[in-house]
């Protein structure tokens, strides 16, 4: 299926590996245009360098912290007009409530749910303007089914879930839409880190949790990013404009409910 988006601008945030990167290799695939974000510059460039090889489009790099000022500054005077914008970032630790601190809670707020909106606010207008946007937010199946040693990332994400669900029906007229996945268990860097805290806190050892966990996907198995990233680039395709407010989840049929 083409999906009607070659010679479109993306932002794409946290891209340089996991979830991120399956977006952005998958949005290249289609012809799209990238600006790339993440903390690490060799990470970065080196992603940049794969997909510009494997696609041949333009890709750019911006590396800083997306989740400050200066760094949304950065990445927005690299694209200050995306017709694509995928935030992402990477989720808050796991821990125990009790030991949350206030100054973690305003990290997770910035991170997961401040940041995409100041995103959100920076582009809109500019999609609105042109006819067309697409804008996909990376949140978590938490937001679905809260996870207990998450609950930093429970909050901060479905904070920014429920902004999405009324900005985005105030712009679809302007065929510009606004969605947002909920990965399970991918695997990815950041399973290990929940994975790690899972076992500690049942004491059993890190394999041990990872076999347990799998048992309970339908799937059999965790997710890969690139089928990730091939639901993204169908949300940004010209043939989503009449899915708009939504949270696609995408968990091996982990979620257990109707709706």
């Amino acid at each position: 299926m083409d999906m009607g988006i070659a010679g479109r601008r993306a932002l794409v945030c946290a891209a340089s590996k996991g979830l991120g990167r399956g977006c952005a290799e998958a949005l290249a695939a289609e012809g799209v245009e990238l600006v790339i974000v993440a903390r690490t510059a060799e990470t970065l460039e080196q992603t940049a360098d794969d997909i510009r090889a494997k696609t041949g489009v333009r890709v750019r790099t911006v590396a800083c912290d997306i989740t400050t000022p200066d760094g949304r500054a950065q990445a927005l005077a690299a694209c200050p007009e995306p017709d694509i914008l995928v935030n992402n970032a990477g989720g808050p630790p796991p821990g125990d409530f009790r030991q949350f601190t206030h100054d973690d809670w305003l990290r997770a707020l910035e991170a997961n749910m401040l940041t995409p909106i100041a995103l959100i606010q920076a582009t809109i207008d500019g999609m609105i303007a042109r006819g067309f946007g697409r804008i996909v937010n990376i949140t978590s199946s938490s937001v679905k089914a809260p996870i207990d040693v998450l609950g930093l990332s429970n909050g901060a994400r479905s904070g920014l879930t429920g902004f999405v669900a009324g900005v985005a029906r105030n712009v679809a007229q302007h065929n510009v839409t606004i969605n947002n996945l909920l990965p399970g268990l991918f695997d990815t860097d950041r399973i290990a880190a929940t994975f790690t805290a899972q076992a500690s806190s049942k004491g059993v050892s890190l394999d041990e949790a990872r076999r347990a966990r799998m048992k309970t996907i339908p799937a059999g198995r965790f997710g890969e990013p690139g089928e990730f990233g091939k639901a993204c680039a169908f949300l940004c395709s010209v043939h989503a404009g009449y899915i708009t407010g939504q949270n696609w989840l995408i968990d091996g049929g982990a979620y257990p409910g109707t709706f």
